[in-house]
């Protein structure tokens, strides 16, 4: 029998779809370099699922918005109609679309996050935030002013002149030496001023370190902060998720993702707010041993723990595999721009020739000050009472929430919560919070884009950024937010 032969010149049946059905739309997919042929598929369904969060987000796809069916996108972007579908499927679940039987998939009500309160481009038109749960900050009254100037002048009479000469990369050795006392006694980090590499931030590092000693895949949380992941793939790594549960990352599910690096947070995982059990500590240093691969550690948060006393770090258990790193954002300010990582001592060299010969982005002036902070003392009295501060807003939280009949899930730690709520509702809630002028964040926006969502959703509440003196104005407004929820 002979084979059909296909005329090239006949139409493309689904180039006629595209022409007939729905609305144009642009979406910018950026390819990934780094995908190779078996991970292109997933690589093109996690592009479209950002650019149309993305498009949400900055309100060029409005709430009520029409979406083109999902065969007509997948025309116009070249895309498998499986990986449109499976894209709407995964949206509508999250709360970003909503999708009736004879009707168009649309943008849902509340689906778009409030502008920043420090966006200056954010519109004058838009409510006014009142009531700031903003995730990530501390705050800002509590910087230590005083000390400041007083460590500042005092390093900068008593420092000699080639401190202000360009800088080595691995950062000034007052700091390092400051810092390697500092995190043994507090954290219990096991390492030497040489084995310290100090920049500005956890997300520098991270670039870094994808640059420079980190090669192939990395494993990372399946819901986490997204800064962590972008960082390492502008680095160069390709970035999966692994799930976690109340125990944190579920490091049996790690092994079989052939990773040769791992990102975790397990001190006060973001945002659900659990640690990493003893088991699973052990579990993963064991892995790293075995495998040859490297534990990278964001110790987030974890000097603020409430409850008892701070867990140690990772890296105690393992200094051979794991990369501490850490900075001063949340129990300083994020305006002081240092941050470190602690490494094994043979991979300290590689990090310092991906730096470069010198020092181009770090102050030196803040450094010099930072370990006059920390060697005088004045530090460890500011943690003390941030973390008195900070307990007594959780407890207030707490206790707010438990009056409408919510609970605060996760160790009692850190500067946020995580509110457990519907799926159906999170993106709801969060548009009513806009409306009433209060920032809060829903967790599917932490989710990484090929991870299954958590068992349930959350509202994420920074309860360590607003001031002082509105503190109690503005939890009352979050708990009549709240109770409007739950009495839906």
């Amino acid at each position: 029998m002979a084979e059909k032969r296909v005329n090239s010149t006949a139409p493309d049946p689904w180039a006629e779809v595209a022409e007939r059905l729905g609305a144009d739309l642009f979406l910018d997919l950026q390819p990934d370099p780094a995908a190779g042929a078996r991970g292109r598929g997933a690589t093109r369904r996690r592009a479209l699922t950002e650019a149309l969060r993305s498009a949400i987000l900055d309100d060029r796809l409005p709430a009520g918005t029409a979406l083109p069916p999902y065969r007509s996108l997948a025309a116009d972007l070249g895309l498998a109609r499986g990986t449109v579908s499976a894209v709407y499927s995964e949206l509508i679940a999250e709360g970003w679309l909503t999708a009736r039987q004879g009707s168009a998939t649309r943008v849902a009500d509340g689906a778009a996050r409030p502008p920043s309160v420090d966006d200056p481009g954010a519109s004058t038109a838009r409510p006014a935030l009142r009531h700031d749960f903003s995730l990530g900050r501390p705050c800002a009254g509590m910087f230590p002013r005083n000390d400041w100037i007083r460590a500042t002048r005092r390093a900068l009479t008593e420092t000699p002149d080639d401190a202000f000469a360009p800088a080595h990369p691995r950062g000034r050795a007052e700091l390092r030496g400051a810092l390697t006392g500092y995190l043994a006694r507090t954290r219990g980090v096991r390492t030497g001023p040489d084995q310290i590499v100090l920049g500005t931030s956890v997300l520098s590092a991270l670039e870094l370190l994808a640059r420079t000693v980190i090669d192939g895949v990395v494993a990372v949380e399946s819901h986490g902060l997204p800064f962590h992941r972008h960082a390492l793939e502008r680095g160069g790594a390709r970035v999966v998720p692994v799930r976690i549960d109340s125990d944190g990352m579920v490091i049996d599910e790690l092994e079989r993702t052939g990773a040769t690096a791992v990102l975790l947070t397990p001190s006060h995982q973001f945002p659900t707010g659990v640690a990493l059990s003893p088991a699973r500590r052990m579990q993963v240093v064991d892995w790293a041993r075995r495998t040859g691969a490297v534990i990278v550690e964001d110790d987030y948060d974890g000097e603020f723990r409430y409850d008892r006393e701070p867990v140690g770090a990772l890296q105690a258990l393992g200094p051979d595999v794991v990369i501490h790193t850490g900075s001063l954002s949340k129990s300083l300010s994020p305006a002081v721009r240092a941050g470190w990582l602690a490494a094994p001592a043979h991979l300290v060299e590689p990090i310092l020739a991906g730096k470069g010969l010198r020092e181009a982005d770090a102050s030196i002036v803040d450094q010099l000050t930072l370990a006059e902070l920390i060697d005088s003392g004045a530090y460890d009295r500011h943690i003390r009472r941030s973390r008195q501060a900070y307990r007594a807003r959780r407890d207030a939280l707490v206790k707010a929430l438990a009056g409408v009949g919510l609970e605060v899930p996760g160790i009692a730690a850190g500067l946020h919560a995580l509110i457990p709520v519907a799926h159906a509702e999170e993106g709801a809630i969060v548009h009513r919070a806009y409306e009433r002028g209060i920032a809060v964040t829903g967790q599917s926006l932490f989710r990484h884009p090929d991870a299954d969502p958590l068992p349930s959703g959350g509202i994420g509440v920074g309860f360590g950024t607003p001031a002082a003196s509105t503190f109690s104005t503005d939890l009352g407004a979050l708990t009549g937010l709240l109770a409007d929820y739950v009495g839906r």
